[in-house]
């Protein structure tokens, strides 16, 4: 992957567009912003790229995501699909591997998971997110929550405090589930959009944990059943 992670943004909305690649510029990303079904697809057939951010309509019923699916750098990278806060069109996102942000769209949800898709892309990962039904987990004696699961690692939500520091590095996580601590390596850190005080989502993989806890993680995950449900910000 290139160092600064390539995003197509492919939305028909101009302010929307160019608010989205401002956004992004600013964390370090190399955002292509396009305002027409045709000008998105011949960019995703002509250069590579990291990442697609597409307007609902553009992804679906024009066909991009099906195209850009084709051209990626990295075939694991999910789409991201803005549309509207809309059941049916949320479920159709999941089943065609995409996250999906809901109208209107905000800074701190299109960063966010911008982060989390880009993640999703790393060549080492070797196995696919699984949302689940958040579950207790314990971080540094703060309650928290599993968000989603992999035979990597995790994504938590913590609650925040004005009293507790950020997890380390390389932290702890308690699984009452599962009876033991988990070693975990910090990977990416965001606020949640509907709530930014209240929360941040820590996404992590498993590190330097003994066979046996590496062992029943992947059993654990195995066995849990996936929600089903994509990722939304409403």
């Amino acid at each position: 992957m290139a160092s600064r992670p390539r995003i197509v943004i492919a939305t028909p909305h101009p302010l929307e567009c160019t608010a989205a690649a401002d956004w992004l510029q600013a964390e370090g990303f190399e955002p292509v912003k396009t305002t027409t079904l045709s000008r998105a697809a011949q960019e995703v057939k002509e250069r590579s790229f990291d990442l697609v951010v597409a307007d609902f309509d553009f992804a679906f019923r024009g066909g991009l995501q099906a195209l850009s699916r084709e051209r990626l750098r990295n075939a694991k990278a999910p789409s991201v699909v803005i549309g509207p806060a809309d059941a049916a069109s949320q479920a159709l996102a999941v089943r065609r591997d995409a996250m999906y942000l809901t109208r209107p769209v905000d800074q701190t949800g299109l960063v966010c998971m911008v982060q989390m898709a880009v993640m999703e892309s790393r060549p080492e990962r070797r196995s696919m997110r699984k949302p689940v039904n958040r579950f207790d987990a314990i971080v540094g004696g703060v309650p928290s929550h599993i968000v989603d699961v992999s035979n990597e690692g995790l994504r938590l939500e913590i609650p925040r405090s004005r009293n507790a520091a950020p997890p380390p590095p390389i932290f702890a996580v308690r699984v009452p589930l599962l009876g033991v601590n988990i070693m975990v390596r910090r990977m990416w850190t965001c606020t949640l959009p509907d709530r930014p005080n209240e929360a941040a989502w820590y996404g992590g993989e498993l590190a330097a944990n003994s066979g046996r806890v590496e062992l029943a993680w992947r059993t654990f995950v195995d066995a849990m059943p996936s929600s089903g449900t994509a990722l939304q910000y409403r």
